[in-house]
């Protein structure tokens, strides 16, 4: 009998990952991964981690399997926490979910699970694994989007490898999450009508700039408001000796100055903020709200623009180093010059758009067939083919 340790998060659908796992005739494990300890920072009640446990607990008795909690909290803060605190610092906006994926869930975590005797482990994600069986008689695993469309988790599993996939079960990813409420219902499952966890992985909701000031210290600057035809987002597009010039130059951020616009506020540290945002910048008597452009660390200066139209928030083409980029299916990996025509998104949610990928020297462009909305620099880009996703990488 295969051995699987599933996440039990003491969420409903790691709770229904586990009883469908049962029900086909697995040797189940559960497992809660304790990850946090600083609840200061958390919005009250919203990811009790307790509370969790308790009832990761109560469901494994239910189904009557081996329970137990393990505490990858240094882990957790060496490979999520102090690196969003780094990449935040650089000015970047870092995705923890997709790192909590990589490094904790199938990293940590499977680790554990293999040398406690397990064949596989298995998550409550809304995704699926393909496999391709070779002439030569080994296997290629894919990633493949969960069948329900408004809860496909694959984005946030962007970073696995093959050897990752080899391991790792998916067992709703065949399921709508209407249909995962009403198997734990009738099973009678202490999660079947509990809320989905919010906020960031295994920490909950947070306060980012309570978070965040753990380590990063306000810092007073201004925030500027950039007018939609200032000269950086006016430049006549000059005509190219070739693809990667181009690529080049539409890949280029526009560089701000503060003559450029007029400041309208202050912030307490333009590390705290991100492109494309919002909330926080309490400035008020524009005609439309204003959004995060850009912001520059170095001069601790935030630069805004009116509206969600301002032409400061689109760029057509976005670039991945080397060292950032991520084949989950290596075999289909460009070699310098070759390109090839996918789906691509920037961010969770968001709908898959036509690009184009280019390989060259010292990295990969993704040029999209539209201009995208705050392409920001830290989160993930991923790239599929049909519902199959291939690659990804960070966005630099």
């Amino acid at each position: 009998m295969k051995k699987v340790v599933v996440g039990l998060s003491g969420g409903v659908d790691s709770s229904v990952a586990a009883y469908l796992l049962k029900e086909q005739g697995y040797e189940v494990i559960g497992l809660f991964m304790k990850n946090w300890h600083d609840d200061s920072v958390t919005i009250s009640e919203e990811c009790p981690w307790l509370e969790d446990s308790n009832d990761a607990l109560i469901v494994a008795e239910k189904l009557g399997i081996p329970f137990q909690t393990v505490d990858l909290s240094a882990e957790y803060k060496e490979r999520i926490v102090d690196y969003m605190f780094h990449e935040y610092e650089r000015g970047r906006t870092p995705n923890p979910d997709v790192l909590c994926n990589r490094e904790i869930k199938f990293d940590v975590f499977l680790k554990l699970a293999l040398q406690l005797g397990a064949d596989f482990v298995a998550t409550g994600h809304y995704c699926r694994k393909g496999i391709i069986h070779n002439e030569d008689g080994s296997e290629t695993y894919q990633l493949l989007t969960g069948v329900d469309d408004n809860k496909d988790q694959s984005y946030f599993l962007c970073q696995l490898s093959q050897d990752q996939l080899a391991r790792t079960l998916f067992p709703i990813g065949e399921l709508k999450k209407p249909e995962v409420r009403e198997i734990a219902a009738a099973n009678q499952l202490v999660t079947a009508d509990k809320k989905d966890s919010q906020g960031l992985c295994f920490i909950g909701k947070v306060r980012l700039p309570d978070f965040l000031q753990q380590k990063l210290k306000p810092k007073k600057g201004v925030i500027v408001e950039v007018p939609s035809d200032a000269p950086q987002l006016k430049k006549e597009v000059p005509s190219f000796q070739n693809k990667e010039k181009e690529l080049a130059y539409y890949s280029e951020k526009p560089v701000y100055d503060i003559k450029d616009g007029t400041i309208v506020g202050e912030h307490q540290g333009a590390h705290y903020f991100t492109k494309g945002q919002r909330k926080g910048l309490d400035v008020g008597g524009t005609k439309e709200p204003l959004f995060v452009i850009e912001t520059d660390v170095e001069e601790n200066v935030i630069y805004t623009g009116q509206g969600k139209s301002h032409p400061g928030l689109y760029r057509r083409t976005l670039f991945v180093y080397n060292d950032e980029l991520h084949w989950v299916r290596p075999d289909l990996g460009l070699k310098v010059d070759e390109r090839m025509e996918v789906q691509a998104r920037i961010r969770y949610r968001q709908p898959l758009e036509k690009a184009t990928l280019y390989k060259v020297d010292n990295g990969l462009y993704v040029d999209f067939e539209h201009r995208q909305s705050a392409i920001t620099e830290g989160q993930f880009v991923a790239w599929y083919i049909g519902d199959e996703l291939i690659g990804s990488g960070v966005i630099s």
